[in-house]
């Protein structure tokens, strides 16, 4: 794994939502551009830049309709070639999302598909039904049916889709669909970006389309979840583009264990450098995302030291655009929402990994104040009221779920400053303002010496500069569900993180000690965590000089 990127700290940009340039309501490239500053300011080394590509917008950018071209409601590709050198002057790195389960239905190649040109239907998974049913009885990520039908009804064919109906999966048996990645991959490395964030990408080779075992949600997905096709895939997506350039991949891998991410990160495989895993994500449900549970501490504590122990390396997260904000997640927000974002900072930073933060993760951004389904974007989230409204769910139940779980909750307009539109936009947003944008905003933050951003400046430039944090073993202290501790040592030194996942005060076991180098409270009491305290520890190793 390139060094440069594993101890880099990546930055997400969702670019609709981060700054528009222009008032249209929708954030864009030169949007981007006007905010690099304060990103350097931050410390980031890398932007993770979700799609900017030519699309409908099904689904937000990743549909995508021309991979090789900027959607115009975000600029043009003179903007985007703007951006990559104004990072770089500022030592700014940027990958992209690379979305290649999936195409647009309006791409090009699906229209020649629908044609009638024998090539391009070869670019799809289409298939004749079954006995009048569908070609199998898998289900959908979307909470949709994933068989569509194709072109003329009289022929009873359908193209799969694991997502929307306007995303068709992309065939990976055919050559000609790989040769075409490996061409798009090249466009974008030759401009000069640091590599790619992979959507989905251990589900692209379907290894069968048999029937699946029935399950109450994603049956089938043993025929296409981190398959041998797939990581055949990867290492020739390695070998033939990627090590010809001084980049990285971080993958978006759904539904693995550890031993399948070592399996995808194994250096000797050559497939990819990292991956996002999810099942720290998954603390506080059953089954299914939308099926919430109280969250527990002690289930997110045990997850991440499995994690930590189990996989070599890790990407370190609490936030995307596809998860709800961490602080109203994983803290009891309200008066404690500055100490939660802090403390969680401090979690993340510490834990042994390359770290990825979120768009306002780092002034504590919290979830969206959404009133009815009618003020949500989220084509997923409309999809899961359709089906459980066909389940007999009754409304207030089916908002419930949605209300706590829709993406949108993540992807409200970044919180600028406490003036009308945020400092966002100065016309109207295109999706709902968080009210809590004239308290919860960068200007007002940066003002506070005891802020959030304040913090994560402190404990990003540790980090960066000390080799324990970043390389040292880890080792579980305390996993109670109310202190989880964990010790990072190297050469001698021994890192100890503390956090305090409660309102309450809580006394220091007996077994940390040491300098106190970092806290999240002014003043820390050296018996006693404060509510949503973090704390960082230094001592020498014990036996050693």
């Amino acid at each position: 794994m390139n060094e440069k990127y594993k101890h880099s700290t990546v930055y997400q940009i969702y670019p609709r939502s981060f700054c528009d340039s222009n008032g249209d309501g929708i954030g864009d490239i030169r949007g981007i551009i006007s905010k690099l500053d304060y990103l350097k300011g931050l410390g980031i080394d890398v932007i993770w830049l979700s799609p900017v590509y030519k699309s409908p917008n099904d689904d937000n950018g990743y549909d995508i309709s021309d991979y090789c071209s900027i959607q115009s409601e975000l600029g043009t590709m003179e903007d985007f070639d703007e951006l990559l050198s104004s990072a770089r002057e500022r030592e700014i790195s940027i990958i992209m999302d690379l979305v290649i389960n999936h195409t647009s239905d309006e791409h090009e190649w699906f229209r020649r598909a629908l044609n009638g040109e024998e090539k391009y239907k070869n670019y799809y998974i289409i298939r004749k039904g079954k006995d009048g049913k569908l070609p199998n009885n898998w289900g959908n990520f979307f909470a949709d049916c994933p068989w569509e039908p194709f072109g003329d009804p009289a022929n009873e064919e359908y193209y799969l889709h694991l997502f929307s109906k306007k995303q068709p999966d992309l065939n990976w048996y055919n050559p000609e669909v790989y040769g075409e990645i490996c061409d798009i991959m090249r466009f974008w490395l030759d401009k000069g970006v640091a590599g790619f964030r992979c959507d989905v990408i251990n589900i692209i080779y379907k290894s069968s389309l048999a029937d699946g075992k029935k399950r109450l949600a994603l049956t089938g997905k043993e025929h296409y979840i981190s398959t041998e096709g797939t990581h055949k895939i990867l290492a020739s997506l390695r070998r033939d583009v990627m090590d010809r350039y001084d980049a990285f991949t971080v993958g978006e891998t759904v539904m693995v264990t550890p031993v399948m991410a070592r399996d995808l990160t194994d250096e000797t495989r050559g497939e990819l450098d990292m991956v996002f895993a999810f099942e720290h994500m998954e603390c506080d449900q059953i089954g299914v995302k939308w099926f919430k549970i109280p969250f527990k501490p002690k289930r997110l504590m045990r997850t991440l030291t499995k994690w930590q122990t189990e996989l070599p390396w890790n990407t370190c997260y609490f936030e995307n655009h596809d998860q709800p904000r961490s602080v109203t997640r994983f803290t009891k927000g309200g008066e404690y929402r500055k100490a939660g974002s802090k403390m969680l900072l401090g979690l993340l930073f510490s834990l042994r990994g390359t770290t990825f933060v979120y768009e306002g993760q780092e002034i504590g951004m919290t979830n969206g104040a959404f009133d009815s389904l009618d003020e949500i974007m989220d084509i997923e989230s409309h999809n899961v009221n359709k089906m459980a409204k066909s389940l007999g769910i009754i409304q207030p139940f089916r908002w419930n779920l949605i209300r706590k779980t829709t993406r949108d909750n993540a992807r409200t307009p970044m919180q600028w400053t406490g003036d009308d539109g945020a400092g966002f936009t100065t016309g109207r947003p295109w999706l709902k303002l968080n009210p809590n944008y004239k308290e919860i905003n960068v200007e007002a933050d940066l003002l506070d010496p005891d802020g959030v951003i304040s913090f994560f400046k402190r404990i990003n430039s540790f980090k960066k500069t000390s080799p324990t944090l970043r390389d040292g073993s880890f080792c579980e202290i305390v996993a109670d569900g109310k202190l989880y501790a964990f010790s990072r040592e190297l050469d001698g030194e021994e890192l100890i993180a503390v956090c305090n996942f409660t309102t309450s005060k809580r006394r220091i076991p007996g077994e940390i000690s040491g300098e106190i180098v970092i806290s999240t409270v002014k003043d820390p009491d050296i018996n006693v965590l404060s509510p949503y305290e973090y704390r960082l520890y230094r001592r020498k190793t014990r036996g050693k000089i």
